[in-house]
């Protein structure tokens, strides 16, 4: 699993993933194992898609030198949002090279992140 969050007022969405990737009939085996949550609320099953949410120090490692959006819960040098190459991953903070200059940012200060197209 990558990525649990609410669709919408009646809807559960899961983000899942795998090395050799996801298609409709993993999708369907996760959706059979949870019918016990469809009885209380929707559930959405998908793959990440190109602008995959990144979750896991392994995610970003992963991913280094591809770009993505990184938003922080607290302001680092004023900003929260920061767009651009992903440039390291330790096990405790990323390192994007962002428009305004490379910047470090711990893993449990981050709010959300996921992959950019392109």
């Amino acid at each position: 699993m990558l990525l649990l969050e609410p669709g919408d007022a009646s809807t559960m969405r899961l983000v899942i993933d795998r090395p050799d990737g996801v298609d409709l009939d993993l999708c369907e085996r996760v959706t059979n194992h949870l019918r016990d949550v469809l009885l209380e609320t929707g559930l959405e099953v998908s793959s990440p898609g190109p602008e995959r949410p990144l979750t896991k120090p392994d995610h970003f490692r992963r991913y280094i030198g591809k770009r993505a959006r990184v938003r922080t819960r607290e302001e680092h040098g004023g900003r929260k949002s920061f767009t651009g190459e992903l440039v390291g991953a330790s096990d405790d903070e990323v390192t994007v090279a962002a428009d305004t200059g490379v910047v470090s940012i711990p893993y449990t200060d981050i709010n959300r992140s996921n992959l950019l197209e392109g």
